[in-house]
């Protein structure tokens, strides 16, 4: 009896159940998943993921109340996106080049706005699930980006999909009642650091997840600093009135306080007593706690806190160097969601009876944050001049070599000097020999030359 054979009929002699029809031909063994997944996912089969619930909803309360985690995410999706999705392959896929673009305008996924919310909502909740909807024609119309709190994988204790025709679903967070059930080709789901890539019932981490309970302490020490400058910066007075009655010194306590609006330069009293200043508290400026929960806070951002407006103490160099590091993170945010939108392609282009493994093809985001224009730019010219091929030069520069030859082609039909070389003014012949010129030089001449 061979290995397979073996493992196909399981441990013990017993035939495999369907939920090991994964694992049939092949000779993965163990599970894949912990016990904490596997706790995790028997309590998914009654209701969501609470942990992750809880982390989103307090992701999102911390980017509704600070302006500084908004700008996190703004910077992240916004940074992400810039200069749109376009697919990188040979110039002579022209095919493949005008279904990308027909499925763009049907997605609507050459919208700026509607990238950068994709790209928003995947920084704040660690997952990118986007459901295709295909309509009567076979075509995928919609990329939808679904809550992904409510989304549950149908997995085994192993961590596989039990069945790919039902491999995730939608909980009502009300009710608890499953909403729909999505095949594996109808949702595609992106994780952010999962806890392990192969369990499919890991799912990802929103990016500020580990940074919550800095932010509460960040909160708490702000709002204890703002109340002890209310009540300790300001200058006060200590009256003593030594001797007076409580009738006497209420009286005296409200004409104070009735005069507090004006300038009270002297007080005159009849009996011993006096007024000395209270000075205020002179160790506000002593703020340290708060610097270093901001500095922690940061820590866990992708940018440094000198790009977000702290930039005290903070060289130029320095800061070069933070916003590579940022830039990396950018880029690897941008890999993560443009796979997303790979397989949705994939998936219209089989829909149209169009195997996607005919060409060679790759869909990215045109400008890649890690190099500023300029270094883009520069390297382009340096491939150029190497003997790099055109599409090559125009992608290194971030540009879309389908569409810049396409843009030529046009140019040279609008702005050709000689649209009828036989009609030139209704009268005269012009024609142009190309080559034919002594020592190389252009066929045409605009400059007459001299006759010194």
């Amino acid at each position: 009896m061979g290995f397979f054979d073996k493992f196909k009929r399981g441990n013990k002699g017993q035939t495999s159940t369907p939920d090991r029809l994964e694992f049939l031909m092949t000779s993965e063994i163990g599970q894949r998943t912990t016990a904490e997944s596997r706790m995790a996912i028997m309590q998914s089969q009654f209701y969501v993921n609470t942990a992750l619930l809880a982390g989103i909803r307090d992701i999102r309360h911390m980017d509704k109340l600070d302006p500084r985690v908004k700008k996190i995410h703004n910077k992240i999706a916004r940074h992400a996106v810039r200069g749109g999705l376009m697919i990188e392959t040979a110039s002579t896929n022209k095919r493949i080049q005008r279904l990308w673009k027909d499925f763009l305008s049907r997605t609507a996924l050459n919208h700026q706005q509607k990238l950068e919310s994709h790209c928003r909502g995947f920084a704040m909740e660690g997952n990118l699930p986007i459901q295709w909807v295909v309509n009567e024609n076979k075509q995928v119309v919609a990329a939808l980006r679904m809550p992904s709190e409510s989304i549950v994988p149908l997995v085994n204790e192993s961590g596989v999909f039990k069945d790919v025709r039902k491999a995730y679903k939608q909980v009502d967070m009300l009710t608890g009642n499953t909403v729909a059930e999505f095949a594996l080709y109808q949702l595609t789901l992106v994780r952010m650091d999962p806890d392990n890539y192969d369990d499919m019932s890991s799912l990802g981490r929103p990016y500020l997840d580990a940074t919550r309970p800095v932010w509460q302490k960040l909160m708490m020490t702000e709002e204890d600093l703002v109340i002890r400058r209310r009540e300790r910066a300001p200058q006060r007075y200590s009256h003593v009135l030594e001797g007076a009655t409580p009738e006497e010194l209420k009286q005296y306590e409200d004409k104070q306080l009735q005069n507090k609006g004006d300038i009270t330069t002297d007080f005159f009293q009849n009996k011993s007593g006096g007024v000395s200043v209270v000075q205020g508290d002179a160790n506000l400026d002593q703020i340290a706690d708060v610097s270093l929960l901001i500095d922690t806070f940061y820590a866990g951002a992708p940018a440094p806190k000198s790009l977000f407006g702290y930039t005290d103490g903070l060289s130029r160099d320095v800061l070069e160097d933070l916003k590579r590091d940022f830039f990396e993170e950018i880029d690897a945010i941008q890999d993560m969601a443009a796979w997303a939108y790979e397989e949705g392609f994939k998936l219209d282009l089989m829909l149209q009876g169009i195997s996607p493994d005919r060409y060679e093809f790759k869909i990215k985001f045109a400008e890649r944050r890690t190099e500023t224009a300029n270094q883009a730019t520069d390297r382009a010219l340096k491939l150029q001049a190497l003997g790099a091929s055109v599409d090559t030069v125009f992608r290194t520069a971030g540009m879309d070599p389908a569409k810049e030859k396409q843009q030529k082609e046009q140019d040279a039909k609008d702005f050709d000097p000689y649209p009828q070389p036989n009609n030139i003014g209704g009268k005269n012949k012009v024609s142009v020999t190309p080559g034919n010129a002594p020592k190389q030089e252009s066929a045409t001449t605009i400059a007459t030359r001299g006759a010194n």
